[in-house]
């Protein structure tokens, strides 16, 4: 299939590990030039100066998502850079922090970052053909099995996708699509799984022997979604949320 994605603009916050750098990576192999962020300037580089090939432009800066303006200040750079926007992805998670501020800190890092991502993006999008947001959120925004706890994780995950359904039904008739993807556990090295595995292996077992495909995800394997839904490939839709989890979730998706 051809996702017509050559020569698309696309930023991706959180682009430095994990699903981040995998999304950045299929974008990359589609011929997508990229405006990528995460709050660490080495490592964000070293995947920039990676993905970087003649004729391709991929602009990195540090940027703390949880930080208006900031993230305000990245999307006018990215735009500049790659002389216009058509695909924004929010990545970027303060995952399962702890602590007393940790409601705060998910809050500002996963849904705030969010919002205030497409709202400085919008300008640009609307002058797209084929404009596309797609936000990540997790099967425990909406699953209460372990191991999904009461966290402000899960909680502003769930936030997160009602507020895509909202923006992608609001946006269409400007041409702007949004959607939303959802892992299940997925692993990969220095993530929170990979930590699990290690600290706690007879966790990190029964989570596995609770997906019927057998295994953890990949991150390559949640960034094809995504990328598909980024892609004019799926022009007709809008409001999804695209669940990428081996069958982990054994509710009736409808």
């Amino acid at each position: 299939m051809d996702l017509q994605l050559t020569g698309r603009k696309a930023l991706v916050t959180g682009a430095s590990r994990g699903i981040g750098r995998a999304i950045a990576t299929e974008l990359a192999r589609e011929g997508c030039d990229l405006a990528l962020c995460a709050r660490g300037a080495e490592t964000l580089e070293a995947v920039a100066k990676e993905l970087r090939e003649p004729g391709r432009t991929i602009y990195a800066q540090a940027v703390d998502v949880s930080d208006d303006a900031a993230v305000t200040g990245f999307v006018q750079a990215a735009a500049q850079e790659l002389s216009g926007l058509d695909i924004v992805i929010s990545n970027v998670s303060a995952g399962s922090v702890k602590g007393p501020d940790q409601w705060r800190t998910s809050f500002q890092a996963d849904l705030l970052a969010f919002v205030r991502l497409v709202e400085a993006a919008l300008p640009h999008l609307e002058q797209s053909d084929a404009a596309a947001v797609v936000a990540l959120a997790t099967t425990s925004a909406f699953d209460t099995l372990p191991p999904t706890s009461a966290n402000s994780y899960s909680a502003l995950k769930a936030a997160v996708l009602q507020h895509a359904s909202a923006l992608g039904h609001a946006l269409a008739p400007k041409g702007i699509r949004v959607n939303a993807v959802s892992p299940g556990p997925t692993d990969f090295p220095g993530g929170d799984w990979d930590r699990l595995h290690q600290r706690r292996p007879e966790f990190y077992e029964a989570v596995q022997a609770r997906i019927p495909v057998g295994r953890l995800g990949r991150p390559e394997e949640v960034a094809r979604a995504v990328t598909f839904l980024a892609s004019p490939a799926a022009s007709f839709c809008t409001a999804v949320n695209l669940v990428v989890d081996g069958g982990f979730v054994s509710r009736v998706q409808a």
